[in-house]
């Protein structure tokens, strides 16, 4: 195979950790084979995705910058190569008249259902009570004639638990999102078509988005063959949903007692069992976190700057680029975005949740006198780049004082240090309430 011919990518061991459960099952020929025979079962559905060298991103960080652009996918994500490469082997195994379900509210249920019509076989997607409408429609259009859609519950673990009753009871057979052989080999043949796409030029760093785990362990398994120096593997995984980070960190598999979801495709509370044996040897410096307000930039510049459109999870690898840019300086970069179903619904919050990070956007409480007059004397005190964003008054029944709930937006951060000055300089009572999560949530 060209990939293992030309060269091998190798993931240096790191210390003690479980055996991983592929070494127990079957050898790293056997695993290359397979997922050979995935990638190439792969171009009945579509071509490979491209990989683009990114001008914009290559000169920002002195490197040189490639974007394997799963986002390009039909489905427009990677999710479709593993459902793929599941029905293909159950179907390859003579269950002909064979059904599947599966449990997804977004990137997994878009290629279950492409991969059902394709094989004209029925599916059932579980979703929750509260998917948004676009990703049902979008589901039900790939999925067409050959699935049903069943709305289940208000959050994932409900209509998890139905597609697994279902399974049960109809004998059809479930489709995991990541946590199984057959999905994480179809996941791997990513990196198959990294390696014929870059010629015989070698990266030096590869950067990975984690979530469940599937696309990172099939990646890691396949170039881990020792057989050459390796590229610098990196993984990225939310701020607000580090299951990997953490697992490592605890030296077992964990399950986060909550998580942020703003990174839906993601933000996974407990990274898969088979995942986890592969990246366990890694260590916790091997893996960013990308703060949620911060992704949301990234996500803006490459709508702004480059016309592409990445979902949070889609930008991970390239929000990454922000902490890794002292190793990659001259060097070849592979990143993976791996999704771009964005509802433009959300952009208003990934603005705003951009410009918080940034310190553009600020939310206060004030105290302000019910007395003629105090409103003017309040808007003499911002500055001429202040521009009220909210205003809205709490308490509206109050005969000294009233409480204002205020939004300002500026145009540098240092602008609010000079206006919370003017706010004690005036004796304005005032709370910063931008990082509370339980106020801010509550009336923002």
């Amino acid at each position: 195979m060209l990939f293992f011919r030309r060269f091998c990518w190798h993931v240096p061991w790191r210390g003690p950790s479980p055996a991983p459960r592929f070494q127990k099952i079957m050898s790293q020929s056997e695993f290359s084979l397979r997922v050979s025979n995935a990638e190439k079962a792969l171009r009945e559905l579509f071509p490979e995705t491209p990989l683009q060298l990114n001008e914009h991103l290559s000169n920002r960080y002195g490197a040189r910058v490639f974007l394997k652009r799963e986002d390009l996918t039909p489905v427009r994500s990677y999710k479709i190569r593993g459902a793929f490469n599941f029905m293909r082997k159950r179907l390859a195994d003579g269950a002909g008249e064979a059904s599947f379900c599966c449990a997804s509210a977004g990137n997994h249920a878009q290629g279950f259902a492409f991969a059902c019509r394709h094989f004209g076989v029925k599916g059932r997607v579980f979703m929750p009570v509260t998917t948004p409408q676009q990703k049902i429609d979008k589901t039900r259009v790939f999925g067409g004639s050959a699935i049903e859609i069943e709305l289940v519950g208000d959050f994932f673990d409900d209509c998890y638990a139905a597609a697994k009753a279902y399974a049960q009871t109809s004998g059809a057979e479930m489709v995991p999102p990541f946590d199984h052989e057959d999905i994480i080999e179809g996941q791997a043949s990513v990196a198959l078509e990294i390696d014929r796409q870059l010629g015989y030029e070698r990266p030096d760093v590869l950067v990975l988005p984690v979530g469940g785990g599937g696309l990172a362990s099939g990646v890691t398994r396949l170039v881990s063959d020792g057989s050459h120096p390796a590229p610098a593997l990196r993984f990225v995984e939310p701020l607000g949903a580090p299951s990997l980070r953490t697992s490592i960190e605890r030296g077992e598999l964990t399950r986060l007692k909550t998580i942020e979801g703003f990174v839906d495709g993601a933000a996974v509370a407990e990274i898969g069992r088979l995942p986890f044996e592969t990246l366990s040897r890694f260590k916790p410096d091997d893996i960013t976190l990308v703060p949620e307000g911060r992704l949301c930039q990234t996500m803006l510049e490459m709508l702004n700057v480059e016309g592409i459109v990445l979902e949070p999870a889609g930008a991970l690898a390239v929000d990454a680029l922000r902490d890794l840019a002292p190793q990659i300086r001259g060097k070849t970069v592979v990143l993976v975005t791996s999704g771009g179903n964005f509802d433009f619904e959300r952009l208003p919050d990934v603005k705003e949740r951009a410009l918080r990070f940034e310190g553009l956007k600020k939310y206060f409480i004030l105290r302000l006198a019910q007395r003629p007059g105090a409103l003017r004397d309040f808007l003499g005190v911002l500055g001429p780049d202040d521009d009220i964003a909210r205003f809205e008054y709490l308490k509206k029944s109050a005969k000294d004082f009233g409480s204002i709930l205020l939004g300002i937006e500026t145009k540098a951060p240092e602008n609010f240090e000079a206006l919370l000055k003017r706010f004690d300089a005036q004796g304005i009572l005032y709370q910063d309430i931008t990082n509370d999560p339980i106020v801010a949530d509550l009336l923002i």
